[in-house]
């Protein structure tokens, strides 16, 4: 079986990172790239973490495309969601478009006052943020604090697993396409008129 270093390519647009944690070289390889349009060849991943990106892309109908084009048959994506309590889920619809099916729907009540709770704590240790990590990645943090915190209240965490079917469905019309067998030379085994 082939590594997942050895399975991705380079691609125009995208820029290989090291990664933060410890792990074989010939097992992965970590690239920056837009969730929209990553470069990477179709049917590369049997599963797929999407965690906390998809608010942050441009055309989010579009990125689920892209990772569903990503997905072998049969393989997974998991991504978190977050939208208003009264919005209507659009994520049926996003998965049917990317070929994908819901399997499963993983409501997290807690979630929203978890990130009110750490938003905080950075709000109230800013100075140590910046002391520490530096005075850029401090102020995208905070940013982030103080945008996102007014809109927790009323915002609805999920997980959701989407999944590539095993087998292709056949594309749309294709029965219209099929010579009936009695132009095979086979005798008709059904007429309209063959009691049911």
């Amino acid at each position: 079986m082939p590594s997942v270093r050895n399975t991705f390519c380079p691609a125009p647009g995208i820029e290989e990172v090291t990664p933060c944690f410890a792990l074989p070289a010939d097992r992965a390889t970590f690239r920056v790239a837009e969730l929209e349009d990553n470069g990477l060849p179709d049917s590369i991943a049997h599963g797929i973490v999407c965690v906390d990106a998809l608010g942050g892309a441009v055309d989010r109908d579009a990125a689920i495309r892209e990772l569903g084009r990503l997905l072998a048959p049969g393989g997974r994506l998991v991504l978190s969601r977050s939208l208003r309590r009264d919005a209507e889920p659009l994520w049926e619809e996003q998965a049917r478009t990317a070929g994908l099916t819901v399997e499963h729907v993983d409501e997290r009540p807690a979630e929203p006052a978890m990130w009110d709770r750490l938003y905080r704590l950075w709000i109230a240790h800013a100075d140590e943020m910046r002391r520490e990590l530096g005075g850029v990645q401090a102020r995208i943090m905070l940013r982030e604090a103080h945008q996102v915190l007014p809109t927790l209240p009323g915002r609805r965490a999920v997980l959701l697993t989407l999944r590539r079917p095993a087998v292709s469905p056949a594309t749309p019309g294709a029965a219209d396409r099929m010579t009936r067998p009695d132009h095979l030379g086979a005798p008709a085994l059904y007429s309209e008129g063959t009691p049911q």
